[in-house]
């Protein structure tokens, strides 16, 4: 059977998958550490690693191990019964980020949607708001996920037209300003605030220093649950392992996914104390796959290698290479580069009709994937194992690419 071209796999996802994608025309069969490879055997950098979810490289012979191992012996008993992996897991997690309980879930969304039910089921019950009144705030320019009642509390067009009606309890204040935010806090039937650390879709909006901090400060003062969605920015990505961490704050909800399972299968995680965590009872919430066997052992893995690999330093130390590196290219086109260890973005200044989609189609033939957000930003953010050797060799790519429009 001869082999279909790039062209003919694009024409057959057009023709039965759903268009709620737009990809790069780039089809991927084969990845390893921080490179794929493309059906006509065409190697690439990634740089945007599966939007965080391989920070520890593509097919981690670790993490597939755990996987394939697992695989073998037990893969799923539903949470009907007690299975002898879970358990290990629950005490590695919440030993590894310092809490008492774990809420096992698969995906990113699902552990937000979790965090929500759980502040507020914690607002009537240990804060006495009164039965539906419970409020949670978010912030402009927010992406947790798209189940309706996430994109309920979206500022992003995109996300929330043609989806109505929308979930009510979200009150949405400007990101990165404590004052508009303290002022929501002064209502009593405020439960939850529930943040990023550093906005990822938003286009890696990182907040002034002290403004997690002060955040956290205003939701105890209140009794308000300060919740971190770390889907994207937790697991060593920002440079610490959590990136409340740059802060020393400590999050009495901490939602985590992606990096997690190191991208080779859905894994999340919702983290918190006994005092918010068991307000949920047995039927009250749940997942047939949350928690099973192969997930527990291959998010173990996953944690472990982000240790034993010491990501976190090499993510904030390859960082400020690479956002000094991008600051000296003399480029029109090249606006505000921003970040924190290795998640960056580059802000793109349109240039004769040419804007961050066509910078990306350009680095692709190059030789890197990137993906652009909101027409004029990349976002850079190679998989954490990658070496200042080849973090480099990617850099001078950007260069030429950014060189070649102007």
């Amino acid at each position: 059977m001869t082999k279909m071209t790039s062209q003919g796999y694009i024409a057959r996802e057009d023709k039965f998958g759903a268009h709620n994608y737009h990809p790069l025309p780039v089809v991927l069969e084969k990845g390893e550490g921080p490179f794929v490879w493309d059906v006509e055997g065409k190697r690439y950098f990634d740089f945007l690693s599966a939007y965080s979810a391989v920070n520890q490289g593509h097919c981690h012979p670790k993490i597939v191990k755990a996987m394939t191992d697992q695989a073998q012996k037990l893969t799923l008993t539903s949470r009907a019964f007690y299975n002898d992996v879970l358990g290990e897991y629950e005490e590695y997690i919440t030993k590894y980020f310092g809490y008492d309980k774990v809420l096992p879930m698969n995906t990113g969304a699902e552990a937000d949607e979790t965090a929500l039910k759980l502040a507020r089921k914690w607002g009537y019950e240990k804060k006495g708001v009164a039965e539906n009144q419970a409020k949670i705030i978010v912030c402009e320019g927010n992406f947790h996920g798209r189940t309706i009642t996430i994109i309920s509390m979206s500022t992003d067009p995109d996300a929330y037209k043609g989806y109505g009606p929308y979930t009510p309890g979200f009150e949405v204040v400007p990101y990165n300003d404590i004052p508009a935010l303290e002022k929501s806090l002064e209502d009593p039937n405020v439960v939850g605030f529930l943040v990023e650390p550093i906005q990822g879709e938003a286009g890696v909006y990182v907040p002034e220093d002290g403004y997690l901090k002060k955040a956290y400060d205003a939701c105890k003062k209140n009794n308000v649950l300060f919740i971190a969605d770390e889907v994207q920015t937790g697991i060593a990505r920002t440079g610490k392992l959590l990136a409340v961490d740059h802060e020393n704050v400590r999050p009495d909800i901490v939602i985590l996914g992606k990096a997690i399972s190191g991208g080779v299968f859905p894994v999340s995680a919702v983290l918190a104390d006994d005092d918010i965590m068991l307000v949920i009872k047995p039927g009250e919430h749940g997942s047939t796959f949350g928690g099973n066997p192969i997930a527990a052992k291959v998010a173990i893995a996953a944690l472990e290698v982000v240790k034993e690999e010491k990501l976190a330093e090499k993510a904030e130390k390859l960082g400020k290479i690479f956002r000094d590196e991008m600051r000296v290219i003399d480029s029109d086109m090249i606006g505000l580069v921003r970040g924190k260890g290795l998640l960056n973005a580059v802000v793109v200044n349109p240039k004769d009709g040419k804007e961050a989609w066509d910078v990306c189609v350009e680095l692709a033939n190059e030789g890197l994937l990137a993906k652009p957000t909101h027409q004029h930003i990349i976002r850079f953010a190679p998989p954490l194992i990658i070496t200042e050797e080849q973090l480099r060799e990617g850099i001078e790519i950007i260069k030429k690419v950014f060189k070649k429009f102007e």
